[in-house]
């Protein structure tokens, strides 16, 4: 219609097509709406946290940190609507199978933990696991220690093969960088790197109590096989690692740089690792 409003009346025009005057200026003469600025606006603000955070977060977590970054208080069902409308590109991802050999247990292996994920202070109680990631150079074993309290990766080791040796390397620089605490359970599934004699003296000579999983029942440690989840979700399956240490770097920058320190968790109220155990240690000085 607005390119026939050169070659006839606008009365003849809105006569034959049936439209309102009033809406044709409306539509063709009127700026944008409050609504359509204030989406705008929001639209930068989702894109500069989309970028600054690789391609990462979904829409839940895009809503809180629109809030706690620019004060921007919207329904996650808006942020979908709008990131829908952006088409912002996605992050590549790869589904590898999963297998892992166990042998017999050594001696008994109880659960402590019973599934009590939510601890009220740090260094009550660890989880522990590992997995493999490919490189040109083989396989390469990641194995992870986290506090159930803050969620925060406190220790990680990386080693050509899965062995006792990589998971102790873990768990002694964690209790050692932790101050040695007492009273500290440890909790991972039944591999034969944590059911080993070897593993098993370990700890009581550090007096911690050994918590496991029931067989292959990963629920009973989901904190861990969801942080490798994520791992492999938002970084190792998006990349192709020529060396092992080309990965050990990839996993410095995620884990410290971004896992602990900028990822907001929805467990601990959409925080960050970090910001929890510093919050908890201000308060309690």
């Amino acid at each position: 219609m607005h390119r026939l409003s050169g070659e006839h009346s606008l009365s003849t025009l809105c006569r034959v097509l049936r439209v309102n005057r009033s809406s044709y200026y409306k539509h063709y003469c009127s700026g944008k709406s409050a609504r359509a600025k204030e989406n705008e606006e929001i639209r930068r603000c989702i894109l500069l946290i989309y970028s600054s955070h690789s391609k990462r977060p979904g829409a839940y977590k895009i809503q809180h940190l629109l809030e706690r970054e620019y004060g921007i208080r919207i329904s996650a069902g808006r942020v979908y609507r709008l990131m829908k409308g952006m088409n912002l590109p996605r992050m590549s991802t790869a589904i590898r199978p999963k297998s892992r050999k166990r042998n017999d247990d050594e001696g008994e292996c109880e659960n402590h933990l019973n599934r009590e994920f939510r601890q009220d202070k740090p260094n009550a109680v660890w989880c522990s696991d590992f997995t493999y990631i490919r490189t040109d150079e083989g396989w390469a074993y990641i194995c992870v220690i986290i506090d159930l309290f803050s969620r925060k990766v406190i220790s990680w080791t990386l080693s050509a093969r899965h062995s006792v040796d990589f998971v102790k390397d873990a768990f002694q620089k964690a209790f050692s960088e932790r101050g040695k605490p007492e009273g500290l359970l440890f909790h991972s599934d039944r591999g034969s790197e944590y059911t080993c004699k070897e593993f098993r003296d370990l700890l009581d000579q550090c007096s911690v109590l050994q918590s496991f999983s029931a067989k292959s029942y990963p629920y009973d440690n989901s904190v861990c096989e969801s942080f490798f989840k994520y791992l492999k979700m938002e970084e190792t399956d998006r990349k192709h690692y020529r060396t092992r240490e080309e990965l050990r770097l990839d996993l410095f920058s995620y884990i410290d740089g971004y896992y602990n320190s900028k990822r907001i968790h929805s467990s601990i109220g959409y925080k960050t690792p970090n910001e929890i155990e510093k919050e908890f240690f201000t308060n309690n000085c």
